[in-house]
């Protein structure tokens, strides 16, 4: 989540920005960036962006099984065995 009491300006990011830098790595969270007053960018030390990357990917794929679930149970999939015989010729994969 975003504290929006961690909104500056790019100009004061510039000037202090390795102090910035230390306050992102003890952080781990996001600061905004504002151009004229403006919300523009958000800026993340490397191991906080790494772990939502990988909170995205999870939900990611935990929506894709829901959906995969769903649909088969509306009769729109194919029991795994059709489906890998369906598949073998199209992907050259042998038995």
């Amino acid at each position: 989540m975003i504290d929006l009491r961690d909104v500056r300006s790019v100009t004061e990011f510039q000037r202090h920005v390795k102090e910035y830098i230390r306050r992102l790595k003890k952080k781990k969270g996001p600061l905004v960036l504002t151009v004229n007053g403006r919300a523009e960018l958000v800026v993340q030390n490397v191991e906080g962006y790494q772990a939502m990357l990988e909170r995205l990917e999870r939900i990611e794929t935990v929506d894709a099984i829901k959906q995969g679930i769903d649909e088969f149970a509306q009769g729109k999939g194919l029991p795994a065995r059709q489906a890998l015989e369906k598949l073998r010729p199209k992907h050259g994969v042998s038995r």
